[in-house]
């Protein structure tokens, strides 16, 4: 099984290709790809992989300018967090998804849907009284690119999706998608990744807060900010407060009395 990664961040294209090895030792990664330009000139190259991890926004633009110009006929799993806009894009169209940040569990389920979706199409060829390839479940036609397109252009266009961060004499540019939360610490905020690296950022905390999704952000109190994708579990505090449990971090923070009730109906969505 030849598979293709479209995905400009590093740390989710070595977990995608980790748990290949463990759950699908039988699949080699063709290349790994950060940006429509590349994966254009990929494409114009190299036959069809098998199957696609594909993520949304990549270093030059929305991945979907990429499927609007080459028609793609293997399946793809979209690797993303757009969790509330497009997921029912996704599910009308029988397209399967992979959230970040994903565990392993999460990701033998989803290959498990691509190995149902093979069998039940292998062997199917085109012909004149049957529809094409590329139009079974799991694949993409032009309605269903244009739709996807549509429906990250209506939710999307408002939030920020990456800080630029002046580091020395250079600036790094920081995903939205990789900051598990945001902390306000004398006067500066600094944006934590999931490494545990810290970020200095331009502006309040109250500002930043304006510029981020509401679905996915959440002010526990008057000096941080939570990524709901990072949320592992959460445990009762004394004073009517909550801990919140970070994964793949040792950090817990701590909800105020007064927006206790609002995170908790926030984490219901």
């Amino acid at each position: 099984m030849n598979v293709l990664l479209i995905e400009d961040e590093e740390w989710t294209a070595r977990q995608t290709t980790q748990f290949l090895r463990e759950y699908a030792p039988e699949a080699t990664v063709l290349a790994v790809l950060r940006s429509v330009e590349k994966a254009l000139d990929w494409f114009a190259r190299n036959p069809m992989p098998d199957l696609i991890f594909s993520d949304i926004e990549l270093l030059d633009g929305n991945v979907f300018t990429l499927y609007s110009q080459v028609r793609i006929t293997c399946p793809i799993i979209f690797v993303t967090a757009y969790d509330q806009f497009l997921l029912q894009a996704f599910k009308g169209n029988g397209i399967a998804y992979l959230l970040k940040p994903f565990d392993g569990g999460q990701f033998k389920v989803t290959l498990d849907k691509y190995y149902a979706l093979r069998t039940s199409f292998a062997g199917q060829q085109p012909s004149a009284a049957t529809a094409p390839a590329a139009t079974a479940p799991g694949l993409l036609d032009e309605a269903v690119v244009q739709e996807l397109s549509r429906a990250l252009q209506q939710n999307s266009r408002s939030y920020k999706q990456r800080f630029s961060v002046r580091m020395r004499n250079s600036l790094y540019i920081l995903p939205v998608d990789d900051v598990m939360y945001l902390q306000a610490d004398e006067g500066v905020v600094f944006a934590c990744d999931k490494q545990a690296a810290r970020y200095p950022l331009a502006g309040t905390l109250t500002d930043l807060e304006k510029q981020l999704d509401p679905n996915r952000f959440f002010r526990l109190n008057r000096s941080e900010l939570i990524n709901i994708h990072y949320v592992e579990k959460v445990e009762p505090y004394f004073g009517n407060r909550l801990s919140v449990k970070l994964k793949h971090h040792e950090t817990s923070l701590v909800t105020s009395a007064a927006q206790t009730a609002d995170f908790r109906k926030w984490l219901e969505g």
